[in-house]
């Protein structure tokens, strides 16, 4: 068996010799930088796995030697089995092949094929013996297949759907591991696409949410919040009616967590135009729009985000208007002071719609953007939006005219503006003085 440490030191000693192959000589090969990158993964792997098996050497846990690599000495995360049936971790033995020779560690044999074959038996012995010891199952140490889905991947997901069929323990267990996979792995995502693992995945929702476990139903909303990052699955998840029905119902109940994390993964769906539409014409916007108004300020900022995303797409806009945002905006700048930017950069896309500027007309818009370009303490950002917004309304609401002009007779905001403002605020507000044939006066300025 090979030692780990012997292994180490040979490892450096190799690297030490590359480096100084590479800095001393006046014409180093493409073949020693890649051997010297090599050499530092395998380093890395090692360490990273030391760091793992450290937490049985605290609690004094004997680890059986046939969990145990053979070339790292480290228990096995992704075991696999060689032609002549030895088994050992997958990064490890993948180097071995790679960088050293086609030949098995431990008999030094020559390998009629290099195939690593899953070793199902072995894994779930450790999967087992960690349950059993309260301690986490470990990712595999590196991604040595360059993303590639492995059948070690698969076999994974099938173990852990069909713990989804069975108790609510074993529910938990699984989404646990779930979203910790998808986290970390993004080739184990890719595995998420077909119909039939989406409704393997939802099982644990029957007969809905009335009934699901808090802390199940956070873990299963993260899993597929990080499922929905891989570009393969967005347009396969918002087309499944019974996925996209529980990240929208995600909105509305379960931690805090869970509501913003439904609201993430709405944003990272809509990230396709299609689906933005697609969105569009469910219930996402109005409970997204609840979630703004009544849920947790840490929940706010992904509902406040995804309604942007989703009003990229004209006829969304509409609908957010509908549903009340435009008051619901103006009261959280207006009360909470929260997010001024954010929500102000939402307004300026939702104005130009005329369904918003009817909302901001007959709920007292123009004084409060008025006040907000004399308030000192607030961004430029925020001050080229509001003038923005001035700009439509008194472009297409000619009922506001009166009032924008005697606010700027009394107080000569956007004279100030116009002179002091960046250079869009200085384009928006000069229209609207040259409509109102107001001369710009250094009178106000100050």
């Amino acid at each position: 068996m090979a030692n780990n440490e012997e292994q180490k030191h040979a490892l450096k000693d190799k690297l030490k010799e590359l480096v100084n192959t590479i800095v001393e000589g006046d014409d180093f090969t493409v073949h020693a930088a890649d051997e010297a990158i090599t050499a530092l993964s395998v380093l890395r792997d090692m360490k990273c796995s030391a760091s793992f098996s450290r937490k049985f050497d605290h609690l004094s846990l004997p680890v059986p030697p046939q969990f145990r690599c053979p070339i790292s000495g480290l228990i096995m995360t992704d075991p696999v089995i060689l032609a002549i049936g030895q088994t050992y971790d997958r990064p490890f033995i993948q180097r071995w092949l790679n960088e050293v020779h086609k030949a098995c560690p431990q008999a030094q044999r020559v390998l009629s094929h290099s195939i690593l074959s899953p070793n199902y038996l072995v894994y779930d012995m450790i999967s087992r013996w960690c349950k059993e010891h309260g301690i986490e199952l470990p990712m595999p140490v590196g991604d040595i297949d360059n993303g590639e889905v492995t059948e070690a991947h698969k076999y994974r997901l099938r173990s852990l759907l069909h713990k989804l069929s069975l108790s609510a323990l074993d529910q938990k267990e699984a989404t646990r591991e779930l979203r910790l996979l998808t986290k970390r792995m993004p080739s184990f995502r890719r595995l998420f696409g077909d119909s039939e693992v989406i409704q393997n995945l939802l099982s644990p929702l029957s007969p809905g949410l009335a009934c699901i476990d808090p802390e199940l139903h956070e873990d299963l909303i993260t899993a597929v919040l990080n499922l929905s990052f891989d570009e393969s699955n967005k347009r396969a998840f918002v087309e499944d009616e019974k996925l996209i029905t529980f990240i929208i119902d995600s909105l509305k109940s379960g931690t805090i967590q869970t509501r913003s994390n439904a609201a993430a993964a709405i944003l990272s769906l809509s990230a396709l135009d299609i689906n933005k539409h697609i969105i569009g014409k469910t219930d996402a916007i109005k409970n997204l729009v609840d979630l703004l108004e009544k849920g947790h300020p840490s929940s706010m900022k992904d509902a406040l985000s995804a309604i942007f995303n989703l009003c990229i797409a004209h006829e969304n806009k509409a609908r957010t208007v509908r549903e009340g945002a435009v008051q619901v905006i103006l009261s959280k700048i207006i009360m909470d002071r929260v997010l001024v930017d954010e929500f102000l950069s939402l307004l300026a896309l939702l104005s130009s719609h005329s369904k918003a500027v009817a909302a901001l007309g007959s709920h007292g818009a123009v004084p409060f953007f008025m006040g907000i370009l004399r308030d000192n303490s607030i961004s430029d950002r925020s001050k080229e939006n509001c003038v923005a917004i001035l700009y439509i309304i008194f472009f297409n609401d000619k009922t506001k005219r009166k009032e924008i002009k005697e606010d700027e007779i009394a107080n000569g905001t956007l004279s100030k503006l116009a002179q002091c403002g960046t250079s869009r605020a200085k384009r928006k507000a000069s229209g609207i003085l040259d409509r109102l044939n107001i001369v710009q006066s250094s009178k106000h300025i100050t």
